[in-house]
């Protein structure tokens, strides 16, 4: 990476007219304003469909979209949904916070008529208008079979997890959303001949889950392709684990830690320390790394594929989970009692790369960091992230202040899962207050804005090859524009959106300065 700089913002929190960020035109008015502020990535977070607690890092498929970031504009454009449809359904009032609730609820039921009302629903019963535009018969017929050739085209590239995905996605529905693991047994452990028997029942309903990725990923890539146009490069992130409760746990059990019935033997989390007495428990099967090794990681190549097919760097949540990961036992309810197992290590990476190539990856090492790990990022060469906010104690000489970073970084003042950066510098213990003030030059005289300012130039001043800032820090917001305080569910998580307005010319003017000062606009 050369030197450099982006945004952190979720696609979710983008200001659009239906409630929830998505792949709408201020997504696109969005990669302008990263243009003209002078800065190279946008970092999306993961993109998966979200279930319990609306994080996109428990997603129920490691290789689906999120139906909610589907642009409803298009469908109303083509007939398949009306304006009036659209504008009555209520996906929520307030404009500056996602209500995960009514999107599930109402937005699928939009994502429904518009199924009905395209070509895609013809033959499964589900009757169809074909569209409801104004385009002339013969115009009309020759864009529907273009949406049909393409839609064909999306199922044969993508069939090896589609199917298993639409699948899952539909016994759900047929389950009243409950978890795999209290389905009828011959569903829960996939007898063939009965799989083959719900295929043929739930075909209207898979074939509906289809539909949705089809314009998730066509309408993702549509976006991806004007922001790489415009100089702006997708840093995206890939969960090191998938949802206990998900496609690619009930279709692939042989690679995870379950027992004879499908229930997980032990799970993810991290030991307890200073901020957690309990540590934290994350819930996530782990997986059977000796199976991963005897099938070449095929299932990991894949994710990886996948991953690098929509994105152009790759951030990896939890890298020291491939050198030893923390298992804890099923059943408990904190992470206590939990034990340190041995992970891939080198081996995992340097087949990945045989496979895939070089890429470019990101690995998210922050945390407690043993030799062994430091020792795998050195072996892999990926950049590791450093935070601001995690730099001043005034007791001891953090890792994380600035003058300890090296080039080959990515250097934050936060992240999705710290609060702002005004927030916790107001909540600064005085002691530590101070030695931030003196190391970055801080003052009395100075106001938060001015103050957070100088925050942020004091990480683009450094020998970091690339610096990231949630736009929340540019725009100087409290703790209540934080997108997710960890271990906890609910209480705003992933809710916050940008108010219309805030990605400002005037903002752009200002970080483009910071950018070509420090030398990070793009070459």
């Amino acid at each position: 990476m050369k030197r450099a700089c982006g945004v952190l913002l979720p696609v979710t929190s983008l200001p659009s007219k239906y409630g929830i960020g998505c792949f709408s035109k201020e997504a696109y008015q969005f990669v302008d304003f990263l243009q003209k502020a002078g800065q190279s990535y946008w970092q999306v977070l993961p993109l998966g469909e979200t279930s319990f607690g609306d994080s996109p890092y428990m997603s129920i498929s490691t290789f689906a979209g999120n139906p909610l970031l589907i642009d409803l504009e298009p469908l109303i454009e083509k007939g398949w949904l009306s304006e009036e449809e659209a504008g009555r359904a209520d996906l929520g009032d307030n404009p500056d916070m996602v209500d995960y609730e009514k999107q599930k609820a109402v937005r699928l039921r939009l994502l429904r008529t518009a199924y009905r009302n395209s070509p895609f629903s013809a033959g499964t019963g589900e009757g169809s208008d074909a569209g409801r535009g104004e385009l002339s018969d013969g115009a009309q017929a020759e864009e529907t079979a273009k949406d049909l050739r393409q839609f064909r085209l999306f199922l044969d590239k993508n069939r090896e997890w589609l199917e298993d995905y639409a699948l899952f996605c539909a016994e759900k529905e047929s389950h009243a959303g409950a978890p795999y693991t209290q389905w009828e047994e011959k569903i829960r452990l996939r007898d063939g001949d009965t799989i083959a028997r719900e295929k043929e029942r739930l075909a209207a309903e898979m074939r509906f889950r289809e539909f949705l990725q089809y314009l998730f990923f066509t309408q993702y890539h549509r976006l991806k392709e004007y922001a790489n146009s415009h100089g702006i490069r997708i840093i995206g992130d890939l969960p090191i684990y998938v949802s206990g409760d998900g496609a690619d746990v009930w279709s692939h059990p042989d690679l995870f830690q379950l027992d004879g019935e499908g229930r997980p033997l032990k799970v993810a989390g991290v030991p307890p320390d200073g901020f957690s007495p309990d540590g934290q428990l994350w819930g996530n099967p782990l997986y059977r790394w000796e199976r991963m090794r005897e099938t070449g990681y095929e299932w990991w190549t894949r994710r990886l594929e996948s991953a690098f097919s929509m994105f152009d760097i790759v951030r990896i949540d939890h890298f020291r989970g491939f050198e030893a990961y923390f298992a804890v036992p099923y059943g408990e309810t904190t992470a206590r009692n939990g034990v340190w197992e041995k992970g891939p290590g080198y081996d995992f990476f340097a087949a990945m790369e045989k496979k895939l190539g070089r890429r470019e990856v990101i690995a998210e090492n922050l945390g407690f960091l043993t030799p062994q790990v430091q020792e795998l990022l050195d072996q892999c060469g990926f950049p590791g992230m450093e935070v601001l906010q995690f730099a001043f104690d005034w007791s001891k000489r953090s890792i994380y202040l600035p003058q300890y970073y090296i080039r080959n970084c990515i250097a934050y003042t936060g992240t999705h899962d710290n609060t702002t950066l005004r927030d916790w510098y107001e909540k600064l213990p005085p002691q530590d207050r101070e030695f931030a003030d003196r190391y970055m030059g801080l003052s009395d005289g100075m106001d938060q804005e001015q103050k957070n300012w100088r925050m942020i130039a004091c990480l683009f001043r450094s020998v970091a090859d690339t610096v990231v800032v949630p736009l929340q820090d540019y725009l100087c917001l409290g703790g209540q524009a934080r997108i997710n305080t960890p271990s906890t569910v609910g209480g705003g998580n992933w809710c916050w959106r940008m108010c219309p307005g805030m990605a400002s010319d005037s903002l752009a003017e200002k970080m483009r300065l910071l950018a070509d000062t420090f030398d990070r606009l793009p070459k």
